[in-house]
């Protein structure tokens, strides 16, 4: 009892740390593709590209860290949470010093798509599978505090690159950029593995449960050739294919990724085709970022209260709801203070969807098939996130107008959470069906063997009466035999 006690997330003490470290890794990694945008008129007119070429450059990098999913969770899997988001800090850093000498767009495209958006991949997936391994009671807490680092450093990295603009121009703002990343290692630096913490010493097996097929690996392969998927097998768990609860949310999630971060990408720009300054335009999203900034600790709080925490993918379902519902409403606001109510509600909702994504998954699969679940549903979402933007973007184009956008993302969302909701609802039924089905079963099973426990001494007291009534003669032992015979349960 006392190793069972000692092996369970501590809930508390070094986690906290290592929430601070995913705060900051997790920060630039949804941050800085945003941050970014504000040197692309400058880097238009340096390498004289449409502005279409120069958007290319945060959609591959979003895309890629998206795509690098299953790669990082094979490395989790093998080296730990700790390493993978050291090499990932160093690669961000790498590429954005490389970028600042970049002699055209292509160069942009492989430094900071390619490069950057691996690296931030490498930052993104560990620190969300480190989380559960140091939280289990506080765990909405400890993912929504660390996913609010992404509207803070958004905030904070905003006015940082216009100073840096103003003084030393995009290449040197990318140059210095680069070496800010090298804070990742540092946040990468404080995920200490569990068992350097406390506790007993386990097998390190990083929170991943490899399948049978990897287990003796060496003896296993002694003869037999293994195909293709049994040796991917060995770092992703893919009977999660066969898991309801991950299908019903990978469907949804992608759905969803369609319409999911056209809104804000285009919130700026709609304004000013309503007749607002940049000023006011800009505002409207500091104003978002500053609601979502408290909405991501707020709803992991919400979260983990003994009412919603057994059905939080309730919650999920009725946050990407309200977010749909947001967008269609959208066209309807009228001035700057109806965009800056649609903002408000908006930053609500957005912080809601952010801090409860990688949550519900982890409630679904659980923290030891965690690492290889967000590797394979990120795999899946970059094809959405890399053709969602662009997809609203054509739809203006083709009418001249952001309305149709906005209802085009908000009828997606709409029916994504619609989607979560009715499939949710049937999944908890069945699971609810399991348990009381296993619940009746261990009820029969603990009635069965109080039965046999009663029948056996109702059996040894006939043994006793028999013996004492040899005496009377062999005769009566025949009947005896077949009585005790009679009364055994089958």
């Amino acid at each position: 009892m006392a190793s069972a006690s000692r092996s369970s997330p501590p809930d508390g003490g070094w986690g906290w740390v290592v929430v601070f470290g995913a705060f900051v890794s997790i920060g630039f990694s949804y941050a800085f593709p945003k941050a970014l945008t504000m040197y692309f008129k400058e880097i238009q007119r340096h390498f004289g590209v449409s502005y279409s070429q120069i958007a290319w450059v945060s959609s591959i990098m979003l895309a890629v860290m998206y795509a690098g999913g299953p790669v990082s969770s094979v490395l989790v899997n093998r080296y730990g949470s700790r390493p993978v988001v050291i090499t990932g800090g160093l690669m961000c850093s790498v590429s954005m010093v490389a970028a600042s000498f970049s002699s055209t767009i292509t160069h942009l495209y492989f430094c900071v798509g390619i490069i950057g958006g691996l690296g931030l991949s490498f930052n993104l997936q560990p620190s969300l599978t480190i989380i559960g391994k140091y939280f289990q009671v506080r765990r909405p807490i400890a993912n929504g505090l660390a996913m609010a680092g992404s509207p803070v450093f958004l905030c904070t990295l905003a006015p940082l690159n216009q100073f840096l603009f103003d003084h030393f121009g995009w290449r040197g703002s990318f140059f210095i950029l680069g070496a800010m990343l090298l804070n990742c290692c540092v946040a990468g630096s404080l995920m200490r593995p569990l068992n350097d913490v406390g506790g007993p010493h386990r097998p390190e097996t990083n929170g991943a449960m490899k399948p049978k097929s990897c287990e003796n690996g060496t003896q296993v392969q002694t003869k037999a050739k293994r195909s293709c998927l049994d040796s991917v097998s060995c770092f992703m768990d893919l009977s999660l294919f066969r898991h309801r609860g991950f299908i019903i949310y990978l469907i949804g999630n992608m759905l969803m990724f369609f319409g999911f971060f056209a809104p804000m990408i285009f919130l700026a720009p709609y304004a000013k085709h309503r007749g607002m300054d940049e000023y006011s335009a800009a505002s409207l999203l500091s104003a978002l970022a500053l609601v979502d900034m408290f909405a991501r600790p707020g709803t992991g709080l919400l979260a983990n209260t003994p009412h919603v925490r057994p059905r939080v993918q309730y919650l999920f379902s009725f946050a990407i709801t309200y977010n749909g519902v947001c967008h269609l409403l959208c066209p309807l606001a009228s001035g700057y203070w109806g965009l800056v109510v649609y903002a408000v509600c908006y930053g609500v909702v957005y912080g809601m969807v952010c801090a409860l994504l990688f949550e519900c998954l982890m409630d679904v699969v659980g923290t030891s098939r965690f690492s290889s679940a967000v590797g394979l549903v990120t795999i899946f979402e970059c094809c959405p996130v890399l053709l969602g933007p662009p997809i609203a973007g054509a739809l203006v184009d083709m009418f001249g107008d952001y309305s149709y956008m906005f209802y085009m993302c908000g009828a997606v969302m709409l029916t994504s959470g619609l989607f979560l909701f009715v499939m949710n609802y049937y999944n908890y039924r069945r699971k609810d069906a399991a348990r009381r089905a296993q619940e009746n079963d261990t009820e029969l099973a603990e009635r069965n063997a109080q039965n046999e426990l009663m029948h056996g001494d109702t059996r040894t007291c006939d043994q006793t009466q028999e013996g004492d009534g040899q005496s009377q003669g062999m005769d009566s032992g025949t009947p005896g035999v077949r009585a005790e015979t009679e009364d055994i349960p089958i």
